[in-house]
């Protein structure tokens, strides 16, 4: 087997990361003082070294903007799932080769100091990568674009197991600092809490108020190689200054200081749930918090025109929609809706209907989810007492809403119901996807057939009364972070074939099929896997002490740990492989290595046993000498960017097995595919439309498919029984779970997953089995023939054109927003504007 070649030898060869001028060596021998430094000392020099030519371009970029005022686009998230930044900076600046050329004249270690910066793990999982990506698209597109979001002190937990169950620690990412932000205390904003409204004839006043200081920091977004930097803007919650010096005198100016700190919990911590609703009051005081800065934000920058200005320049709201696209980022943001209605009525004093007409132009919803658990519904109780104002705007909203509902439909009671703003019951709520719909101009889902559930289900009512407002957007990845600077040997063997311009432009990786016979392309993108497979073998072996038989299948399964995502059903393989192996030993068995990884939010005690039963299986099947390397378990500690970013590139086979229907779109199978994996996957989400880009005979698809679990649903319905009687295999592997086969020391462990599994499975893990089996076994005997498998993979890598999120953004940028992208570099810092 060829030995790997180093990083720094394949960085050195690797022509689409760029070349720097060899002024950058000299200015990093002189920020290394090699006496002194510890390697975080070495890590802070080389990212600030790295931030300098990052500052220039990026005032010059705000500066272009105010001179050329164009359309702004405001994509706020509560969510920002960033990883490390520096690796990404080096590659869209075309700063790598020369820095890694200076680390290694330093005699240092590139990867050692990258692995010194700490994730920014501010989001949980898919909603929060893709605003990630989309921030590089907008940027690599040149538009004027902004991400707005809260600046958590602690991010997604760190993920420990313990025992074979998961433990979360805090996530204290800032404790070293953050070379990569900015706080801007010149931008603090006041936001206001609780309090009563005042109604007078002179308008509506919100009175008594408590309020918190929005903080801005500020972290520059580079653009690929257009000299163009963008703004992420992270709100951090600040206790104002008020609190009264005369209570030193009797003793409660301590507690005064102390209650400092209530007002802070606001951005103390991100909520770790994905694709669950929890309705605690301080997730809705996130939610106002970073609506409320960012709107005051987007007006005052809407209000002046010129670079470095504080003069008001602009008065009409009438061309705010002209001025101003705000993307919503699921309903987590919703209040903007009503609160940029009170700026407008309340503080602007414009009419009604005015209002109205400018905040529907200016804002569009996108939709994440259809799982009903999901959806986000606020009590009334709680918006009565947190944000008195708004929920009388929403009131109104929905007051008139339904009017126009009920001229639409005379006499159709039932249609109201479903419509309205507020669901009736015993505790009356607001249904914040409803808000979305009715105050934005577009609607999308994030895949063609969750798009399509959307209008046929979930928002059926809204399409048939406004079917212009609906569109799909389908979810992609930036290359950049996801094939350039994550697998860089693929991106050399795709550039020696086709040229380095498929990195802004990915269609392009439509030539590679010219070589799908190529001997010498087909070898070329083995041996990349191979290398990256060794690669990470010895990765994992040094921070989890396993050791893997590279030769293996490396089958992956990574993402949040949920019911509707399937790892059970990945379960139920991994027992019944090692059931065959342990029957046959002498045959000649597809060796695999299963990796499963991805973090339970920590109130969900379904998901956390998931975890304990794959790690279960893994104590039981790792240690069998029967079965020897031919079968290896293996759960994936705190999965996160980090980790994706050296697992994808190493991964032969990629599990995207939801049951169809629930999963909106996914990006990890994207990622996959890019990086020449093939996949196994039910026809869900954007796994459609991967089959039709590659070819589906080029993806492993088994299952039912949306229209067979509505049949199922609307006839005799699911019987898990059914199949457990049926199925001799099914039955023995469900019997072993619930005998104490993979818990000897405590038999009834896994008793919730089996009752679950037979009596309570919403996502119909059984009725897939028998397909997802045989399919596997197709996985098995392909692997078996390398070129053939090898040659699916490049079908797969030249079907990814679709699936780059600059080709997501430039559909939102023409089809939503009214803007238009472009590919133009701007001036260097040191090059006339034109």
């Amino acid at each position: 087997m060829s030995k790997p070649l180093s990083d720094h030898d394949r960085k050195k060869q690797i022509s689409v990361r760029g070349l720097a001028g060899p002024e950058n060596v000299a200015e990093l021998k002189v920020a290394f003082n090699r006496n002194v430094a510890t390697k975080r000392d070495y890590y802070f020099a080389l990212a600030n070294t790295v931030r300098d030519h990052l500052v220039g371009r990026w005032i010059r970029t705000q500066q272009y903007y105010y001179e050329k005022d164009p359309k702004r686009v405001y994509y706020i998230s509560l969510e920002f799932y960033m990883g490390r930044t520096l690796q990404n900076t080096m590659v869209n600046l075309a700063l790598e080769n020369a820095c890694d050329e200076a680390i290694y004249q330093l005699g240092l270690d590139m990867e050692e100091l990258e692995d010194m910066e700490e994730d920014a793990g501010l989001g949980n999982g898919g909603l929060g990568r893709l605003a990630a990506c989309f921030l590089d698209s907008m940027a690599s597109l040149g538009l004027a674009a902004y991400g707005y979001g809260i600046r958590y002190e602690f991010g997604i937990f760190n993920q420990k197991i313990v025992n074979g169950w998961q433990v979360e620690e805090a996530d204290d990412w800032l404790r070293y600092g953050n070379p990569w932000e900015k706080a801007r205390p010149e931008y603090m904003r006041p936001v206001k809490f609780y309090g009563r409204t005042e109604h007078s004839p002179s308008g509506v006043k919100w009175v008594d108020a408590q309020v918190v200081l929005a903080l801005p920091y500020d972290t520059p977004i580079p653009g690929y190689r257009n000299n163009i930097v963008n703004t992420m803007r992270l709100w951090s919650a600040k206790a104002p200054c008020d609190f009264n010096l005369k209570d030193f005198n009797v003793g409660g100016y301590i507690q005064a200081v102390l209650d400092r700190n209530l007002c802070e919990n606001i951005s103390r911590v991100l909520y770790p749930n994905d694709n669950f609703f929890e309705g605690k009051e301080l997730r809705l005081k996130q939610e106002y918090f970073v609506v409320a800065a960012t709107l005051q934000d987007i007006i005052r920058r809407f209000k002046v025109s010129k670079f470095g200005s504080r003069e008001i320049a602009r008065t009409d709201f009438n061309e705010l929609p002209n001025k101003v696209a705000i993307q919503l980022n699921d309903t987590h943001p919703a209040m903007a809706i009503p609160e940029l209605m009170r700026v407008l009525v309340d503080e602007e004093k414009l009419d009604w209907d005015v209002a109205w007409n400018i905040c529907t132009r200016t804002c569009a919803y996108t939709n994440h989810t259809v799982l009903p658990e999901a959806l986000e519904r606020w009590p009334i109780d709680l918006f009565h007492h947190l944000l008195p104002r708004h929920l009388e705007i929403i009131f109104e909203i929905n007051r008139r809403f339904l009017e126009f509902v009920a001229s639409k439909y005379p006499g159709d009671s039932d249609r109201l119901a479903r419509m309205s703003l507020i669901e009736e019951g015993p505790c009356k709520k607001v249904n914040m996807a409803h808000l979305c719909i009715v105050g934005s101009h577009a609607v999308n889902g994030v895949a063609r057939i969750h798009s399509e559930i959307l209008i046929a289900t979930l928002f059926k009512d809204f399409y048939e009364l406004e079917p212009h407002k609906f569109q799909n957007k389908t979810n992609g990845i930036t290359p950049r972070r996801w094939l350039v600077m994550c697998n860089p040997g693929l991106a050399e063997v795709i550039a020696e074939r086709i040229g380095e311009d498929f990195v802004r432009d990915l269609d392009q990786l439509k030539k590679l099929l010219k070589f799908i016979n190529d001997d010498a392309f087909i070898r070329d993108i083995a041996k990349i896997k191979q290398e990256n497979k060794l690669k990470f073998a010895v990765h994992l072996e040094e921070h989890y002490k396993v050791k893997i038989n590279p030769q293996s299948m490396f089958d992956f399964q990574v993402k949040r740990i949920h019911e509707y995502k399937r790892q059970l059903l990945n379960c139920l393989h991994m027992i019944t492989y090692y059931n065959r192996i342990k029957k046959e030993p002498n045959k000649h068995w597809t060796p695999r290595t299963i990796m499963v990884g991805g973090k339970a939010a920590p109130g969900y005690h379904t998901a956390k046993m998931i975890i304990r039963l794959i790690t279960a299986i893994g104590e039981v099947v790792n240690n069998d000498p029967v079965i020897g390397d031919r079968l290896k378990v293996l759960f994936l500690e705190n999965y996160r960017v980090t980790l994706a970013e050296k697992a994808i590139p190493s991964a032969d086979l990629s599990e995207q097995i939801s049951t169809a229907g629930t999963e909106a779109s996914g990006t990890g199978n994207m990622k996959f595919m890019l990086n020449g994996a093939l996949t196994i996957g039910t026809m869900d989400g954007a796994n459609v439309e991967m089959a039709e880009e590659a070819g589906e005979e080029n993806l492993f698809i088994f299952g039912m498919r949306v229209e067979d679990v509505d049949a199922m649903d609307a006839g005799k319905g699911y019987h898990a029984t059914e199949y457990y009687n049926r199925i001799p295999e099914l039955k023995q592997a469900m019997d072993q779970i619930a005998g104490g086969f993979f818990s000897p020391k405590q038999p009834d462990l896994f008793k919730e997953l089996v009752d679950l599994l037979m009596h309570h499975d919403r996502f119909k893990v059984f009725a897939d089995y028998e397909s997802y089996i045989k399919c596997q076994e197709k996985v098995n005997e392909l692997y078996k023939k390398p070129k053939e498998w090898t040659k699916k993979v490049i079908h797969n890598i030249a079907g990814c054109g679709k699936f780059s999120s600059d080709r997501t953004i430039s559909q939102y940028a023409r089809e939503i927003w009214g803007v238009e992208p472009s590919l133009e570099k701007i001036p260097a810092p040191d090059e006339q504007l034109k």
